[in-house]
């Protein structure tokens, strides 16, 4: 069992042994949720509570995939970079995902597709287990950020019209908050403030590591 160290109002973060899906299962919101999580609970303005609610009637329903891979040497989370030819979020750290599309089986089908054409990992090595809060971005989008369980043995492909790098990032290293950054910039003339956990040279920031931010208080339980 690896226990990071604990900061003021914070207890320890355990990564328990054995088969990581019922942990992590007991520990998230239930799959069965989902299709009715349209309101956000959490998002970009957590930090920026001065701009919450400004274009909630007009948000955009979305869901990504957290994918936590089980690897003999500890549990891993796999990230994408998004491709730089892109119309939004270029460049960006993310979470496979996108928006839920009518033909789709609600977020967690999303999900699942979306994941499936951007790394190109199929359904069959993915185990949903449960559910972050719905998440806002200050773009306009609610997602359901779904997480599960990638079982090794497939071997992730960038799709070059949308991703440009697939990379994977230790959990407990996202799970230990001396990594969760506080930055603040300006944006459309406002302070913005966001969270940021570079790891190797990847900017992971804004609203990946939002949720990220929440997977640890999920499974962590920050007081």
């Amino acid at each position: 069992m690896n226990t990071l160290p604990a900061v003021e109002g914070e207890r320890p973060f355990r990564i328990p042994e054995g088969d990581p899906s019922l942990w992590l299962y007991s520990m998230l919101r239930p799959l069965e949720e989902a299709k009715g999580m349209i309101v956000p609970s959490r998002g970009d303005f957590d930090l920026n509570p001065q701009g919450r609610g400004e274009a909630a009637a007009l948000l955009r329903p979305a869901a990504v995939l957290v994918p936590i891979v089980d690897r003999p040497g500890g549990l891993t989370v796999l990230l994408t970079r998004r491709s730089p030819n892109l119309s939004s979020h270029a460049g960006q750290v993310a979470f496979p995902g996108g928006r839920i599309d009518d033909g789709d089986d609600g977020p967690v089908g999303a999900a699942l597709r979306e994941t499936e054409e951007e790394t190109g990992i199929p359904g069959d090595f993915i185990t949903p287990v449960g559910l972050l809060d719905p998440y806002e971005t200050g773009s306009g989008f609610v997602i359901v950020p779904v997480v599960a369980v990638l079982r090794e043995g497939c071997s992730p492909q960038a799709n070059p019209d949308e991703v440009d790098e697939i990379f994977e990032v230790p959990l407990a290293f996202l799970m230990d908050t001396a990594n969760h950054q506080r930055h603040s910039a300006v944006w459309q003339g406002r302070e913005r403030r966001y969270y940021a956990m570079p790891f190797d040279g990847h900017n992971i920031w804004g609203a990946t590591a939002g949720m990220i931010v929440n997977l640890r208080e999920r499974l962590g339980g920050i007081r």
